[in-house]
């Protein structure tokens, strides 16, 4: 095997290797985040110790690591991108808490697999792209099947419903100007992880002292009941799962195009969904199985319509050829002149040549400086089939 072989081999099974991680930790993580907000129903306070948990585990593997500090970023660039990434770190994480707290784990991530259609609703309205017809019709199965499991669902929540919306199309526009800002700046995934981690903790601190610290000090069930060690066991765990899954999460954006990571995140919500339903064992239905697969599939759908789209658009930029066997016998159509298929072949260097008439060494050398041909020996080097036999050195 070539060196590129085993390079490659090695770079698929790094990816496999990161995926089964990723999938691991997220299925455990919303496991534990629903366990700990059963007992523990503060969301802010999750979102906090999951910052806390990158921060404190990141700094000192990144200086382990010798990955560079950030450079050459402006301070505009920081409030322009940076910040707003942070911000919409927070959000997107109370948001998903919100979410699994109100709803089953399950149902929260169906409703999740909404953020192909929030990426086509945000390129049309931002970018003004357009997709195609298959791109439009994909969204189809994946709304139905949210809507099949909304209606379907025994443990609605309108509140739920919400915040696992809200946290979709925040995540997707983080995606989107994550990649964005990789791109620009040249930092490395995890310093850059680790930074929104930082300012997002220091950026809502004060609003997770004044809005849940004061509610968790009147709580008296946490004391009296002894809950509180095993919500901070759950707290501690579920911050390392964040951690953990976060960690994977960048290096393989870093790793994959846009649409292999669409793929990947799609496979992600499948494997939390059924090892959800498996675990906490909610109650479902059968048209609620049904909805659920039907979105999944419809996410699938629309990745592989995307990648269609693109590879379209690529063959776009290219030159435009014949698309012909060598003898033109395929789409002579599109040739300017009416020659049939059985009439025409090609020489060495693509002239086309008519067979209707005699080909002799005289001819061809008569016409010689006309077509340009190579004259090797004495003759022509032709090989075409023509009524059922070859002309081979005329």
């Amino acid at each position: 095997m070539s060196d590129d072989g085993d390079y490659d081999l090695k770079q698929i099974l790094k990816i496999v290797a990161l995926c089964v991680a990723w999938y691991s930790f997220s299925a455990g993580g919303n496991i534990v985040g629903k366990t700990v907000l059963n007992d523990f129903p503060y969301p802010m306070t999750v979102t906090m110790v999951q910052l806390m948990s990158i921060a404190f585990y990141l700094g000192p593997i990144l200086r382990v690591w010798d990955i560079p500090l950030p450079s050459d970023i402006s301070w505009s660039y920081y409030a322009k991108m940076i910040i707003p990434l942070a911000f919409g770190k927070f959000i997107n994480s109370v948001s998903a808490h919100v979410s699994i707290w109100k709803v089953p784990v399950s149902y929260a991530h169906t409703v999740k697999a909404t953020m192909p259609l929030f990426t086509v609703v945000l390129s049309r309205i931002i970018l003004h792209e357009k997709q195609t017809t298959k791109v439009y019709l994909s969204l189809l199965p994946i709304v139905t099947g949210v809507l099949v499991a909304t209606f379907t669902e025994l443990s609605f929540d309108m509140i739920g419903l919400i915040s696992a919306l809200a946290s979709t199309l925040v995540s997707t526009i983080q995606n989107i100007a994550g990649k964005k800002c990789l791109k620009d700046t040249g930092i490395h995934h995890l310093r850059l992880l680790l930074v929104l981690a930082r300012l997002a903790m220091l950026f809502f601190f004060p609003v997770w002292v004044f809005y849940d610290i004061r509610r968790i000090m009147r709580d008296d069930s946490l004391v009296k009941h002894d809950h509180w060690l095993r919500a901070v066991i759950l707290l501690l765990i579920d911050g390392f799962c964040n951690f953990a899954q976060n960690v994977i999460a960048f290096t393989v954006l870093a790793m994959l195009t846009p649409l292999s990571y669409a793929v990947a995140n799609a496979t992600k919500r499948i494997v939390i969904i059924f090892v959800s339903l498996a675990l906490l064992r909610n109650p479902v239905t059968l048209l609620n199985v049904i909805g659920m697969l039907c979105a999944v599939l419809g996410v699938l759908a629309y990745n592989k319509a995307k990648f269609d789209m693109h590879r379209a658009k690529m063959r776009e930029k290219t030159l435009p050829l014949v698309r012909s066997q060598v003898d033109l016998t395929q789409n002579h159509y599109k040739l300017p002149r009416t020659y049939t298929g059985h009439n025409l072949l090609l020489d060495q260097h693509t002239h086309v040549l008519d067979l209707g008439k005699e080909f002799t060494s005289e001819t061809v050398a008569r016409d010689n400086d006309r077509l340009n041909h190579q004259i090797n020996n004495g003759g022509i080097y032709l090989h075409v089939h023509h009524a059922g036999r070859s002309l081979q050195h005329l």
